[in-house]
């Protein structure tokens, strides 16, 4: 099994002192003003070709939530049958209806709701004019974004060869370490959505095929930094194209962030840094506005909880009949811009 070549050193230290000269506000560079981005959205999941003879149907929908990178509002539901709003791990919140012997007719769930997305730049790298470092509410789930999920496996193999990576790249501090890994990361894995095995954030699928998605780039980088004793977390949502107006989306996006006691919560986006080369530095301390977030997390338990397995990562409906996972749900996502520039 082959694992991901490590960056030149030189490289490496030349990437990494660009960054600590923003960081310790040595950079000539000016700061930039947050960008924001105001869109509505709606999620549509239509449930289909149900059993004649089921007893009971459940749905799951992930919710938005807001945080200090977004703002989620007038958040409404049409629905055929009654549902609750529930709250989950790791902060998540989900729409949850149960339908008892349900008729074969297929029936839809629209949720919509408008968001304003707001840049997510961490501080300490990336300072702005007059901006002061924020309090961070502790994480209660700290521990578990140390810990290994099922297809991020933390053992004796994935230590080594992230210890192996941070070695190369002579990095001492969290935050050099991190660094470290990420341009190993960007630098090594391309954004390829061919074949099989793609797009399950599978840490030895990406470490032997070196190609995949958001999912399989986080993978890496989010088990590295663990393996390495760095706190490290998923979340998941929906891209948004950089030009506005409006258009239905085709499929999820997933990012990341870590934790140093000297930068707070730090986001990474690795897989948008590879497919963009001249944003690496960018990604490395930054989110755009260019997204939404539903959920955080892996290995995902739902409210109820779900009787099938936990799910690997949540942004598509899930459902279950009679106790068992039922796939046939379709599912359209559809945005609009509630600002436009003026021309």
């Amino acid at each position: 099994m082959l694992h991901l070549p490590s960056l030149p050193k030189a490289f490496s230290f030349l990437f990494l002192a660009g960054t600590l000269l923003s960081w310790n506000g040595k950079s000539p560079a000016r700061p930039t003003p947050v960008q924001a981005r105001t869109f509505a959205f709606e999620y549509t999941a239509t449930v289909k070709d149900l059993p004649a003879q089921a007893k009971e149907a459940d749905l799951w929908i992930p919710v938005p939530h807001s945080d200090k990178s977004q703002d989620i509002k007038d958040l409404s539901i049409s629905s055929p049958y009654p549902y609750e709003l529930l709250d989950a791990a790791h902060g998540n919140k989900v729409l949850h209806l149960r339908v008892l012997n349900p008729k074969p007719a297929p029936f839809s769930v629209t949720m919509k709701f408008n968001a304003t997305r707001r840049e997510h730049k961490n501080p300490v790298l990336m300072p702005e004019a007059g901006a002061k470092k924020e309090k961070e509410a502790t994480d209660p789930d700290m521990q578990r974004w140390l810990q290994a999920d099922q297809l991020v496996p933390l053992d004796d193999k994935i230590r080594l060869w992230a210890q192996e990576v941070v070695a190369k790249a002579n990095a001492k501090t969290d935050l050099e370490k991190a660094q470290a890994i990420y341009n190993h990361v960007v630098s090594t894995v391309k954004y390829d959505k061919t074949g099989q095995g793609w797009g399950r954030g599978d840490i030895y699928y990406a470490c032997d095929a070196r190609r995949g998605n958001c999912t399989d780039f986080h993978a890496v980088f989010i088990g590295y930094c663990r393996a390495v004793g760095i706190p490290a977390r998923f979340s998941i949502g929906f891209p948004l194209p950089t030009e506005r107006g409006e258009g239905e989306v085709k499929g999820y996006h997933c990012w990341a962030e870590f934790y140093t006691k000297a930068t707070g919560w730090v986001p990474v986006d690795a897989s948008e840094a590879a497919k963009d080369p001249s944003r690496r530095n960018y990604f490395f301390g930054a989110h755009d506005e260019n997204r939404v977030e539903f959920t955080r997390g892996r290995d995902l338990t739902l409210a109820p909880r779900q009787q099938g397995q936990t799910l690997n990562y949540f942004i598509y409906p899930y459902a279950e009949v009679d106790g068992k996972p039922f796939a046939s749900v379709d599912k359209q996502f559809r945005y609009h811009d509630l600002t436009q520039a003026k021309k």
